[in-house]
């Protein structure tokens, strides 16, 4: 392990490797805080399950948007550079928003403040996730592109090591810290991440030199360069020019040279804002005009059909848990590490067993395990499961490593089919609206979910009509089976 960190550094530099690992591992680490928020909405905020979900529903949006972050840093750079500007401006606003609900009351304390900056901290969060990205992908090229599996591979290790830890310690945290502490703590990991980018050096874009330039630069290099050329033109064997005429000559045509540079310098700047306009016009066009071919279109479809149709409860089931089951925050940051792990171990399964096999089916089957979760939910919200002995706190811990386990199995299929149906050249930012029209599908999903909560009257202390809710999620499960002709019939892990 510590052999292959240390030839990733050589083969990157050190800096780089901190970097990239400390981004995925902060997003990793992001359940520390958002469990205080989850708190923060229910017991100082009062709100109801479904405006609490709808407060996460709208803060969570800026994922659904990642391919506009990807089209700016690639189209649009600042000081010659891409990606570390871009990622010093996602990090400052990943930042900001934290040091100032920590330190002042009435920006956590109004509904409307406070969404507002949980929505500007995902901007940074999500745009810092498309960039560090598209910094892996150039990292890899050419001449490094063996060492693509082991970047991804550090970096989802740093991601999950970072939800272990803010999992556990967010448990721990909620016990013993008030929550504008814990905003305040979970700030160091962004200023540790902007201090990190002025170690990360940067090779600027190389740009195509319009050919009047390239000649002009040219002939200058030619005849040397500056004021020389002019002067080796200025004829010497004309004994009667005077030193004082050559002087005033040589004044007048540095006075030209100056305005012909100024107009020059105003001419590329409209040139340059021109060519940033026609790159992200053409990255726009390229884009969609890619993304409505049928065999990209409707697999993404799918997906986005498999989240929206089916209400997620999460936050309603988060209420449940807390306020009936009284179970504690630490033992709730539990079940996030276990669910990790039940995520790791959906992985592992995957790559070892399902791959190969048809994705139709994998996807299936994971609706099927989707609605035998929700069975289960229903066992635990009616209580049957205290007439079999089997406690609440063992529902629950299993259930979260089966349900991330099962929903790996759905997720593994879509990065799988996403990486396939990419066509060279815009990879990327094509990538970046896949996982977009997921995450899309989860917010819109979320918004179902409240809209189903809040028919039912479900709300904080009256969960009466919660079975029904999730039995209605139940039935909404097998929805999306009936539509995955839309998947390629023969597309496995391995192929398309």
């Amino acid at each position: 392990m510590i052999g292959w960190v240390k030839e990733l550094n050589l083969a990157f530099g050190a800096s780089f490797i901190w970097l990239i690992c400390l981004i995925y591992f902060t997003q990793g680490f992001r359940s520390f805080v958002w469990t205080a928020v989850s708190y923060q909405l229910k017991d100082v905020l009062k709100l109801s399950p479904s405006a609490s979900q709808f407060v996460f529903s709208v803060a969570f949006f800026p994922w659904s948007i990642k391919p506009l972050y990807g089209i700016l840093s690639d189209c649009i750079p600042i000081r010659d550079r891409r990606r570390i500007p871009y990622i010093v401006i996602a990090t400052v606003l990943s930042l900001l928003p934290w040091i100032f609900l920590g330190m002042n009351a009435s920006m956590r304390t109004i509904t409307l403040r406070l969404m507002i900056f949980l929505t500007l901290q995902n901007i940074g969060s999500a745009m810092a996730d498309v960039v560090v990205d598209a910094m892996i992908a150039e990292a890899v090229r050419f001449e490094r592109a063996q060492f693509a599996g082991d970047l991804q591979s550090i970096s989802w290790l740093s991601m999950a090591f970072g939800g272990v830890c803010g999992s556990l310690l967010g448990g721990y945290a909620l016990s013993n810290l008030s929550i504008d502490r814990i905003f305040l703590a979970f700030s160091v990991l962004p200023s540790l991440q902007l201090m990190s980018c002025g170690f990360v050096e940067e090779t600027p874009p190389s740009t195509k030199v319009p050919t009047e330039v390239g000649n002009s630069s040219s002939s200058h290099l030619v005849n040397g360069n500056g004021d020389t050329a002019q002067e080796d033109s200025v004829p010497l064997d004309k004994p009667s020019m005077s030193t004082s005429r050559r002087r005033k000559s040589l004044k007048n045509h540095k006075k030209r040279r100056a305005i012909s540079s100024i107009s020059h310098a105003q001419g590329s700047e409209g040139s340059l804002g021109r060519q940033w306009f026609h790159s992200l016009k053409m990255a726009t066009y390229s884009l969609f005009h890619t993304f409505r071919q049928p065999v990209i279109l409707r697999p993404m479809a799918w997906f986005f059909l498999a989240h929206v149709t089916m209400p997620n409860l999460s936050t309603v089931m988060f209420y449940y848990q807390t306020e009936y089951l009284r179970l504690e925050a630490s033992f709730l940051g539990t079940t996030r590490v276990v669910g990790w792990l039940g995520l790791m171990l959906g992985t592992f399964i995957y790559n070892r067993y399902l791959k190969k096999k048809k994705l139709r089916k994998i996807l299936m089957w994971a609706q099927v395990g989707l609605s035998t979760m929700s069975l289960l939910d229903i066992v635990l919200v009616s209580r049957l499961n205290i007439a079999y002995n089997v406690s609440d706190r063992v529902m629950v811990l299993w259930g979260s490593a089966f349900s991330d386990a099962i929903n790996q199995f759905k997720f593994m299929p879509f990065l799988i089919l996403s990486g396939q149906l990419c066509p060279p050249g815009i990879e990327g930012t094509l990538f970046a609206l896949f996982m977009s029209i997921n995450n899309f599908g989860s917010t819109v999903g979320s918004f179902v979910g409240a809209g189903l909560a809040s028919t039912l009257n479900i709300s904080s202390g009256s969960f009466e009509n919660l079975p029904l809710g999730i039995f209605v999620q139940f039935l909404c499960t097998f929805i999306p089976v009936a539509f995955l002709f839309l998947i390629p019939k023969e597309a496995t892990g391995v192929s398309a």
